[in-house]
């Protein structure tokens, strides 16, 4: 896969903690345009969604996610293989999710807020006009750690 993941060194002291999400020397190649954040509640899950022009650098900046990322690049020898993650505030991982591959995450902590840092190789592609699959789809056979989620229209 061509999924990477990073991680963040953070500056801790009595106080708490800071850690930069994004530092363009990381990503040189990478033309990042747009920020979004989702706020969760335990046990909601969004995803999976993709499309294939954009990149993603995720992180969750609160609260703590089991996160996929699944190839849904069909040329490749990996179509449909999957990777999951956990990803928390405290551990300051993030990953950056290549076009062609899809996303999703369930809120493991009382709430979660998640953070996308996005690239287009156009015009921002809407939800309309996204790749998106079941997050049960039999071809994954992903290991969820819930068996009824909180889910959006979209996602059920």
């Amino acid at each position: 896969m061509k999924v990477k993941t990073f991680y963040n060194p953070a500056f801790i002291d009595n106080r708490g903690f800071y850690w930069s999400s994004w530092i363009k020397k990381k990503y040189p190649k990478i033309n990042f345009i747009h920020d979004k954040f989702s706020i969760s509640h335990k046990n909601v899950l969004r995803g999976l969604h993709g499309d294939n022009k954009t990149w993603k650098l995720v992180s969750c900046v609160y609260g703590k996610v089991f996160f996929v990322v699944v190839n849904y690049e069909e040329k490749s020898k990996n179509y449909l293989k999957f990777k999951t993650y956990i990803l928390s505030h405290l551990n300051r991982k993030q990953v950056l999710v290549p076009p062609n591959f899809l996303n999703g995450y369930l809120c493991l902590s009382k709430e979660c807020v998640f953070h996308y840092k996005l690239s287009y190789k156009s015009n921002y592609i809407d939800a309309k006009n996204q790749i998106s699959i079941n997050w049960r789809d039999k071809r994954l056979n992903i290991k969820w750690p819930i068996k009824k989620p909180i889910l959006s229209k979209r996602d059920r």
